[in-house]
């Protein structure tokens, strides 16, 4: 993707390309950005850009609601047990 190019070239020699920098700048890039704007990086992506896009949101976002749901079972599991004794 043309922006993410963009962006790797322009902060390559400035940050150490460690997980937290790149969440930072990340983050810090969607606050300047607007809804429009964000749509219309959308509309400029190419398919196989857009499948890549959409696959990633719902890795993520399956990810944590089956960590929020393992967690949730840790817990229900521990108040079971303790209601057997």
């Amino acid at each position: 993707m043309k922006l993410v190019d963009e962006l790797y070239e322009m902060y390559r020699n400035k940050l150490t390309g460690d997980e937290e920098d790149i969440d930072m700048l990340a983050f810090a890039f969607l606050e300047e950005m607007s809804k429009e704007d964000i749509l219309q990086l959308i509309q400029e992506m190419d398919e196989q850009e857009l499948y890549t896009l959409m696959g990633l949101y719902l890795i993520e976002s399956l990810k944590g609601k089956f960590a929020k749901e393992d967690y949730g079972q840790q817990q229900s599991s521990l108040i079971n047990q303790r209601n057997l004794h």
